[in-house]
C-alpha cells in the first residue's frame, strides 16, 4: 500500500507504497451516549460458520479463540484495539463489536493503519485522528507511518492487533503492526496479536530480500525477508519480538516488551485461504479477493510505476482489464497483445504453473472495453509467485526505446527499490537492460528462500 511513490496499478494506483506526511491529533476519549447506544454489527446472510463448502475446514481466527477462551487475555484490562475493515471473526462480525460486548472488557481507543480502520481511505492517503461516529471510540491514525505515542496509549493497559495480512513483504499492515509493537514496547504497554491465516499459505516463500541499505524506516519492507514470507502476522510478531534487530528500538526495550500471540485453531501451513472455509474480505480497494491476493505478488513490481516529475519511473506494464482482474490483468502501452502473447508464450518453459489467455472485459468507468492478458494459475505447487515480475522488467527494457532503470536526472528509483530491495539486481539491469540472465537471478533467490525459510522455522506456530 502506497505512498510516496506509486505502485502497481490498475489504472492508476494500487495500495503499497510509503507516505511521510503529518496528520491531526485528537485528544477526545469518552464516547457520547448515543454512540455507545447503537446497535451492533449485524452479520450478513452466508456469513456462518456453517456455510463452509464440503471438505473445506472450518478454521478458528485469533479473534474466534479469544472469544472461545473467555477472553481471559483481555479481561479487567483497557484495551486499544488496532484494525481495519477486514478484522473480523469467521461470522463476519468485526472485532470491535466483539470486543465492545465482551464481559469484563473495556475497550476504550481504536487505532488505524492504511486505508483507516474501515477501510475506505484511498492508498497513500494521510489517514486523520478522529472519532468513529458508529462507536465513538477516538481513532489514533497510525498512516503516515508512525508509532503510536506516549499519549495515544495513555489510557490503554493492552493494544490488540487484529490485521490481515496477505503475505507479501510490501503489504503496509504487517508494518503497522512492528510500529505499533515499538510504540507500545518503548511505554510498557502489552501487546496481544490476534492470528490470521496467511492467504498464500505457509510454504510458499519466494522473491529477492531486501537489502538492509533499503531497509530503515521502510513502510514497505518493515521484515527483511522474502517478497513472499510464508509467515502469519502472529509469526512475524513472534519474529519480531524474539529476533535481535528486527525492531528499531534497543535491545533492552525489546527484552522487556510484552508479546502474546492468539493462535488460531484448525490452521496448516499447507492451507491456501479457500481451505479455511472462510469469507475473503477486501483488505483494500486493489486487492478484493483471493485472486488479486495471487496476482499482487506476482506483477507489482513488475508493473511499478510513478510518472510524477519528483519520480518519472515507468516500466510500462499495467494491470487489470478494465476495471476487473487487478494483478492479473496484463498489457503494456508500448506492445500489442500479439506481442505480448508472442512474449508470454515463449516465457512458458520458464514459467511453471501459468498460463496466459486473451480477455476482453468492459471498463465499468467508461463502458469501453478493455483488452489484456489474464494470468491463469494451472498448477498452484509448481508456480513461483514472484518469478514473473522479473520476466516483465526485462521485457520492459526491450520495449522501451531506453532502458527505463538506468539512472537520469529527475529519475527517482528510491521508491522501487525499497519495494524490490535487491541493489545487486538493480545494478545488472542498469548495465545490461534486456540481456540481463533473470533465470540467475531466480535461482539465487530461491536458494536463499530456503535457507530463510528453514531458520524462519524457529518462528513458526502451526506445522
Amino acid at each position: 500500500m502506497p505512498g510516496v511513490a506509486r505502485v502497481h496499478s490498475l489504472s492508476n494506483l494500487l495500495s503499497v507504497l510509503v507516505p511521510l506526511l503529518g496528520l491531526f491529533g485528537c485528544s477526545s476519549s469518552k464516547a457520547p451516549k448515543a454512540a455507545q447506544a447503537q446497535p451492533l454489527f449485524v452479520p450478513p446472510p452466508g456469513l456462518a460458520a456453517s456455510s463452509s463448502p464440503a471438505g473445506v475446514a472450518p478454521v478458528m481466527l485469533g479473534i474466534d479463540v479469544l472469544e472461545a477462551e473467555g477472553f481471559a487475555a483481555v479481561k479487567g484490562k483497557r484495551i486499544g484495539l488496532l484494525t481495519h475493515s477486514a478484522g473480523v471473526n469467521r461470522l463476519g462480525v468485526p472485532t470491535v463489536d466483539v470486543l465492545r460486548r465482551a464481559p469484563g472488557v473495556k475497550l476504550v481507543a481504536l487505532y488505524g493503519p492504511e486505508h483507516g480502520i474501515h477501510g475506505d481511505a484511498p492508498a497513500a492517503v494521510n489517514v486523520a485522528d478522529t472519532i468513529d461516529k458508529r462507536t465513538g471510540l477516538p481513532v489514533f491514525s497510525l498512516f503516515p507511518p508512525r508509532r503510536p505515542t506516549k499519549v495515544m496509549l495513555k489510557e490503554v493497559d493492552a493494544l490488540v492487533i487484529d490485521l490481515q495480512d496477505i503475505g507479501t513483504r510490501s503489504y503496509t499492515f504487517a508494518a503497522a503492526m512492528r510500529w505499533a509493537m515499538e510504540g507500545c514496547f518503548e511505554h510498557n504497554v502489552e501487546v496481544i496479536v490476534l492470528d490470521r491465516p496467511n492467504p498464500l499459505g505457509g510454504l510458499k516463500v519466494g522473491g529477492p530480500p531486501l537489502d538492509a541499505r533499503w531497509a530503515r524506516k521502510n513502510y514497505v519492507g518493515a521484515f527483511r525477508v522474502p517478497y513472499v514470507h510464508g509467515l502469519t502476522i502472529g509469526e512475524l510478531a513472534r519474529m519480531a519480538k524474539e529476533a535481535p534487530g528486527v525492531l528499531e528500538i534497543p535491545e533492552a526495550v525489546r527484552a522487556r516488551g510484552r508479546l502474546k500471540v492468539i493462535t488460531m485453531r484448525g490452521w496448516t501451513r499447507a492451507m491456501r485461504w479457500p481451505e479455511t472455509g472462510l469469507k475473503f474480505v477486501p483488505t483494500s480497494g486493489m486487492v478484493r479477493d483471493f485472486e488479486a491476493v495471487q496476482g499482487y505478488p506476482m506483477t507489482g513490481l513488475g508493473s511499478y510505476f510513478d510518472p510524477s516529475p519528483k519520480v518519472n519511473f515507468e516500466l510500462g506494464f499495467r494491470t487489470g482489464v478494465g476495471t476487473a482482474h487487478p494483478f492479473r490483468g496484463l498489457s503494456h502501452k508500448r506492445a500489442t497483445l500479439d506481442v505480448l502473447e508472442k512474449e508470454f508464450t515463449a516465457l512458458h518453459p520458464k514459467l511453471p504453473g501459468l498460463r496466459f489467455k486473451r480477455i476482453s472485459l468492459p471498463n465499468a468507468k467508461t463502458g469501453q472495453n478493455g483488452n489484456g492478458l489474464f494470468i491463469e494459475i494451472t498448477d498452484y505447487d509448481a508456480w513461483q509467485p514472484c518469478d514473473l515480475n522479473f520476466w516483465m522488467m526485462k521485457l520492459a527494457c526491450r520495449f522501451n526505446p531506453t532502458n527505463p532503470f538506468a539512472p537520469v536526472r529527475g529519475r527517482d528509483v528510491s521508491g522501487f527499490m525499497r519495494h524490490m530491495g535487491s541493489q545487486a539486481f538493480m545494478d545488472d539491469i542498469i548495465a545490461n537492460g534486456a540481456r540481463i540472465d533473470v533465470e540467475k537471478w531466480l535461482r539465487q533467490w530461491r536458494e536463499q528462500a530456503r535457507v530463510y525459510q528453514e531458520q524462519s522455522k524457529r518462528h513458526w506456530l502451526y506445522r
